[in-house]
């Protein structure tokens, strides 16, 4: 139905929105006109991958300077090019039918084990805008061993097979400086902390 295109734009005008896929999210084909700078109209065609949104945490012991990721399989990396597939990684998850504080409290509990406590949102970001229509959330949050609740690791139900990480802040920073960390969100993440330190979470 053409009343549910987004019409913000004066220099997009939407034909059709076609889906293509809609196995396990959904894959659509947008047709569009487009106004260029040169004041001509163009029709051009997109595809766009709509997964959800999602929210994304850097659990921080800055007392004992150490950081608490993930390791887990990612297939898409695997097939483009990464040794194993395995991605040292933030918690993170979709957001489903919650608000992003709400679902990354869930992800961080079930993939580290991790209750948190006190939480900051720092970033509101779309990651692959040429074909993803997702936003990630960004927080940070302090833990400490009292925050474990459990082993984490997160649900098998799921088909998550998820190894816990704990590393030195120090060398967090240098695998990302070896590319050895090689996520998007988590080098965000690490770099943030570097950039700021304790000192941004008395804000």
């Amino acid at each position: 139905m053409t009343d549910s295109y987004p019409s913000t734009n004066p220099r997009v005008r939407i034909s059709a929105l076609e889906v293509l896929s809609d196995n396990w999210y959904t894959l659509r084909k947008v047709t569009f006109e487009y106004l260029g700078r040169d004041n001509r109209w163009t029709t051009q065609e997109r595809e766009a991958y709509d997964r959800g949104n999602g929210a994304t945490v850097l659990l921080i012991d800055w007392q004992r300077r150490t950081v608490l990721l993930t390791r887990q399989f990612r297939a898409p990396a695997y097939l483009n090019g990464h040794d194993d597939g395995m991605l040292l990684e933030a918690p993170a998850g979709l957001l489903d039918l919650d608000d992003a504080e709400t679902a990354i409290r869930r992800e961080a509990e079930e993939e580290t084990g991790c209750r948190i406590d006190t939480i900051t949102q720092i970033f509101d970001l779309y990651m692959s805008p040429g074909s993803v229509t997702e936003r990630v959330v960004f927080f940070v949050a302090e833990y400490s061993p009292q925050h474990r609740v459990d082993e984490g690791g997160g649900l098998t139900g799921e088909g998550e097979d998820i190894e816990v990480v704990e590393l030195d802040l120090d060398q967090a920073f240098a695998q990302v400086a070896s590319g050895e960390i090689n996520d998007g969100k988590t080098v965000l993440l690490l770099q943030w902390a570097q950039l700021h330190g304790p000192a941004a979470f008395a804000i």
